[in-house]
């Protein structure tokens, strides 16, 4: 095989991260990460009502500073040598368009909406959208949520579109279809991104749309009228068609080599959500659960079609063939606050005194460490930001129990982190009560890399080793892996995983003697979220 290379983009929550892999082994020679300025500004975002907006402008000026980056730090051969583009994004992450797909807030009259925006994946601002959507499914002939765990999601597509059309009635008069970013990317890209003909990930359009092959695309437009009439607004405007991933889109246009400083053409591959492409570069296959941990976690299975077709897996936040691994269903389960989790208690911490933020984790996990494990100690439910899974419950809420006058803020810390850990295993306990097998755990993100403490207490907490991959960048090698496919590089995604991906760093090894300490607590947990969410109810 000649000599090759390719671009992986990794588009997260504060910044674009980019990196060039050589085709042959995945090496990674050259990587550059850009945050967003207006983002970082905390501009168009309200976290008192959970309002979590992106500028496009953020997303265009990340990326060309990103593969500029990037570029300046290799030699013009390894330019010249390119092959092929991928993204990977957050999701659902979508924008209302005009009839030319141009997000909304690109127009001069729309430029300062935060609803012309990117609604970035953890915004919380449609729970009453979802809520309806989920109810009009249960009482229809044809229940559109049940490959997606059950229940309709205030993170997704459908309901933070119809909120925005509601609380912004301006909009509706350029309103003309919707776009997820990962797929926006694509078809700016080739240089098309017409509504009716850009390509859709079927990564995102089977996990957050309710698209599946059952009903043979998206949801009638007879059950969305049902929820609101104006959802008329994108009725032909849409698609029925998705493709999977490594599928090539097009070739970069002229306009988008010249900025990027590309000679030739090069191949764009269809972009997918970020987790599911991290665990593509973490390696996974079935038996394998992929946990990409950062300010939330996302966690992905597979498994082979014969063994689980004809089941619907339920509480879970989703399931679609070929989403992940061609050729396999891919799930997805997650925690809607896990790094974010932390970041709340430093943030209460160093409310009076700002300045001491700094370190203040790191000194916390110090302390946190050393404690000596005990039965009464204080007990957290993670639910701040509410409950992905098992059995999304956007509204539910966290809780603390057992303080006292003498509670330390280490004992609050730990009791967050077992907190977290917590609600991983009863992700796997869903997947293993439905037979999805959970054998081998790798963990992806920062929090993987960089917090031993955090690491070691899931692997006494689930029992089983935590295995952290090698890169730094796994969702950023994903999307490399799927552009090898989309050039031609390698013929399929299982050969240019099995050469690319990213081996194992470290492995977190569970202390047996811990196992009964950490039952008593989870099952302590586990009662102590349900008779809050009993008591949210009342």
């Amino acid at each position: 095989m000649a000599e090759s290379y390719v671009l992986g983009v990794d588009f997260g929550s504060d910044s674009t991260r980019c990196i060039v892999a050589d085709t042959a082994d995945g090496r990674c020679i050259a990587e550059c990460t850009v945050h967003y300025p207006r983002w970082r500004a905390g501009k168009y975002c309200d976290p008192a009502v959970s309002q979590y907006r992106q500028h496009p402008m953020d997303y265009l000026e990340a990326l060309e500073r990103a593969i500029g980056g990037c570029l300046s730090q290799v030699p013009q051969q390894v330019v010249d040598r390119l092959a092929g583009i991928s993204f990977d994004t957050t999701a659902s992450t979508p924008v209302l368009t005009d009839r030319n797909g141009t997000p909304l807030a690109l127009r001069p009259e729309f430029a300062e909406e935060p609803d012309a925006m990117f609604v970035l994946w953890k915004d919380h601002t449609a729970l009453r959208e979802a809520a309806e959507i989920s109810a009009r499914a249960a009482e229809g002939p044809v229940d559109y949520t049940r490959y997606c765990g059950g229940s309709y999601s205030c993170e997704w597509v459908w309901a933070k579109m119809l909120h925005c059309l509601r609380n912004t009635p301006t909009l509706r008069r350029e309103a003309y279809s919707w776009v997820e970013h990962c797929d926006w990317l694509c078809a700016l890209l080739v240089g098309d991104t017409t509504p009716e003909r850009l390509y859709r990930s079927r990564c995102t359009a089977g996990h957050k749309a309710m698209w599946h092959e059952e009903w043979h695309g998206l949801p009638d437009p007879d059950f969305l009228r049902s929820v609101d009439p104006l959802f008329e607004l994108f009725e032909g405007h849409l698609y029925n068609n998705t493709v999977s991933n490594g599928t090539r889109v097009g070739m970069l246009s002229r306009e988008w080599s010249k900025r990027f400083g590309i000679n030739h053409p090069i191949a764009v591959g269809i972009g997918a959500i970020d987790c599911h492409i991290g665990a593509i570069g973490a390696g996974i296959r079935p038996g394998t659960l992929v946990k990409v941990i950062g300010t939330s976690t996302c966690d992905i299975a597979v498994s082979e079609p014969h063994d689980s077709s004809s089941r619907i897996i339920t509480g879970i936040c989703g399931q679609t063939q070929d989403s992940v691994l061609p050729g396999h269903i891919g799930y997805e389960a997650g925690q809607a606050a896990f790094g974010d989790l932390y970041a709340w208690l430093g943030r209460l911490l160093a409310w009076a005194a700002p300045e001491a933020k700094d370190n203040l984790l790191d000194r916390l996990t110090r302390e946190a460490e050393a404690l000596p494990r005990r039965d009464d100690a204080p007990l957290a439910v993670d639910w701040f930001n509410g409950r992905r899974t098992p059995d999304t419950n956007p509204a539910a809420r966290g809780a603390l129990s057992g303080l006292t006058i003498s509670t330390s803020a280490p004992e609050l810390y730990a009791s967050l982190v077992e907190a977290t850990c917590f609600g991983s295993r009863a992700i796997i306990e869903q997947l293993r009560s439905q037979h999805i097998p959970v054998e081998r755990i790798v963990a992806v993100g920062g929090i993987a890399q960089k917090s031993p403490y955090v690491m070691q207490t899931m692997a006494d907490v689930q029992q089983l080793p935590i295995e952290v991959s090698g890169s730094s960048q796994a969702c950023a090698l994903g999307a490399a892996i799927y552009a090898s496919v989309a050039a031609g590089i390698h013929p399929d995604i299982a050969t240019a995983q099995r050469a690319m991906a990213a081996g194992t760093e470290h492995v977190y090894t569970p202390d047996p003697s811990l196992a009964g300490f950490y039952e008593r607590r989870y099952r302590l947990y586990r009662k102590l979220g349900s008779d809050t969410e009993e008591l949210d109810r009342a």
